[in-house]
């Protein structure tokens, strides 16, 4: 069983285009949450969402790449660029896996394109199916590389970055592949997509403000972010600068309710992690938590961590950068992963923007305002998905 370690990491969000505008923003707190253009007023309940703004495809990808790649894909082949420049791999390693999450697949070209065909008929666009299709951002970005290891899409909603990045990591811990790239995507803001979402009944109306005690909803978003993942034997023997460790995977399923968490599938995946990593619970210093900024998904997730880590509780410092860069569906536990290992890295948690008053009834440790210093080891971060679908990795400080 080998040593999986972090060489590369990028992103695009809605606070940064990059890892260190990304990072820098989240320690001051910012959020990155804009007026929803083109929406009739009274249209939705909602105004606003976490957006990436004046992203130009031409200026990282070529002519023939976005030709046959949508904004979601986009979004994957830029961050993942960015993580193999930091990776610094002169000669790719013979064996490298493309895995990443995706819930929504294409909806920036598929949904104008079926609109138009309901509508007025006609033609659809020749490119739309390999545009459009979940997996695109992964084949697009195997061939741009030539990655010719395994390579495949997951989708599990919320938690399909998580379990992307977890299965990278079993890949390469195993012996299968010497390096992955991994990580999630998304750009669902759609019409019909935030008409869907509407529906739910989930969405703030003010901005999402987890485990605060005025919170009201989630806040929607879009993005991608990348890691690059190799065995330690693989980066020590090219002297690559190591970012942090992947130390263990949980997975489970709540088998209970679509749209409802249980908790008990919460508790099951972290205490996974744990045991995946060979650590206890008094080991793990911070969390990054799901933290949608709903009221019975935060308390959901508060009682879980309390029932999976007991007395040791309140020595947890927690975070959900969501209320920073939204819930971009299958890329957040991607961006979550990010901003944990680059916590452990900096000994800085990040705060949770824009919350003044901790909902006192959860008991937990949350950071506001103003970054806080970590000393400790290891960290989780949790992705907790519709269906009852969960995922935790758990990271450890390399130092």
């Amino acid at each position: 069983m080998r040593r999986v370690v972090v060489t590369g990491m990028g992103c695009v969000t809605s606070i940064g285009a990059n890892l260190d505008s990304f990072w820098s923003a989240l320690l001051r707190g910012e959020q990155g949450i804009s007026p929803l253009p083109g929406i009739e007023p009274g249209d939705l309940r909602f105004t606003h969402a976490a957006q990436v703004h004046h992203f130009d495809p031409a200026q990282y990808l070529s002519p023939d790449i976005t030709k046959v790649s949508e904004r979601s894909s986009q979004f994957a082949l830029v961050a993942a660029q960015q993580a193999i420049l930091q990776a610094a791999w002169k000669n790719p390693p013979q064996m490298v896996a493309t895995i990443l999450g995706c819930s929504t697949g294409g909806r920036s070209i598929e949904e104008p394109e079926t609109a138009m065909l309901y509508r007025t008929g006609g033609r659809v666009h020749p490119l739309t199916v390999p545009r459009s299709m979940a997996s695109s951002g992964t084949a697009l970005l195997a061939m741009q590389h030539g990655f010719s290891g395994p390579a495949f899409t997951l989708s599990t909603a919320c938690a399909s970055g998580a379990h992307a990045i977890g299965l990278a990591f079993q890949a390469i811990r195993s012996g299968s592949v010497d390096a992955a790239v991994t990580g999630g995507h998304e750009a669902p803001l759609t019409y019909g997509f935030l008409k869907a979402w509407d529906s739910l009944r989930v969405v703030s109306k003010s901005g999402s403000k987890p485990f605060a005690a005025d919170r009201d909803g989630m806040t929607l978003g879009e993005g991608a972010a990348m890691l690059v993942l190799e065995s330690y034997d693989h980066a020590t023997a090219r002297n690559a600068e190591i970012f942090g460790e992947v130390v263990g995977f949980g997975m489970s399923c709540d088998a209970s309710h679509m749209t409802q968490p249980s908790g008990s599938g919460a508790v099951q995946a972290m205490q996974a992690a744990m045991r995946d990593a060979g650590i206890t619970p008094e080991q793990i210093g911070h969390i990054n938590a799901h933290g949608t900024g709903t009221v019975v998904n935060d308390d959901v997730e508060a009682k879980a961590i309390h029932a999976a880590f007991g007395a040791h509780t309140s020595a947890l410092v927690v975070t959900s950068t969501k209320a920073a860069h939204g819930h971009a569906m299958g890329a957040s536990g991607a961006m979550e992963a990010l901003a944990a290992v680059q916590a452990l890295r900096e000994e800085t948690a990040p705060p949770t923007a824009g919350i003044t008053e901790v909902d006192g009834s959860l008991r937990l440790d949350i950071v506001m305002e103003t970054p806080r210093t970590l000393t400790t080891e290891f960290a989780l971060s949790n992705s907790f998905a519709f269906g009852g679908m969960n995922a935790v990795l758990a990271f450890r400080a390399f130092r």
